[in-house]
């Protein structure tokens, strides 16, 4: 039986939106797509009284035996995210003065039932 990582990523994605709207984020946009780069979530977080847009990259693997999912956000990852993040931001104006982080949601196990780890402002933009 072929494996459907499309449906497996959605459900993963879900999992990941769902566990960070219960801590308190707000979704903005979701599975955004740029030439060079997708954003998997975008999201408020207003918890401490201000606002900030949240890049969330969402990373699954079975296992961690090769560092998890997290461990795959390398160097050229982050660039693409940063560059589907200014082009967010320039389609969207009305975010373009909020501060912004780039989160990490690394997923482990089944696909239907993820352990997740949130890795809030995991990378900052002038690091790439």
């Amino acid at each position: 039986m072929a494996v459907d990582r499309r449906a497996q990523g959605a459900l993963v994605e879900q999992a990941a939106r769902d566990f960070l709207i219960r801590a308190g984020l707000r979704p903005v946009a979701a599975n955004v797509n740029y030439r060079g780069g997708e954003l998997d979530l975008v999201m408020r977080d207003e918890r401490t009284g201000e606002t900030t847009l949240v890049f969330v990259e969402v990373r699954h693997r079975r296992s961690d035996a090769f560092g998890g999912g997290a461990a795959s956000v390398d160097a050229g990852k982050r660039r693409r995210l940063i560059g589907a993040a200014l082009r967010f931001l320039a389609a969207h104006p009305r975010y373009a003065d909020l501060p912004c982080r780039f989160d990490v949601v690394d997923a482990q196990g089944d696909p239907k039932a993820p352990r997740l780890n949130w890795i809030a402002d995991a990378f900052r933009a002038d690091d790439a």
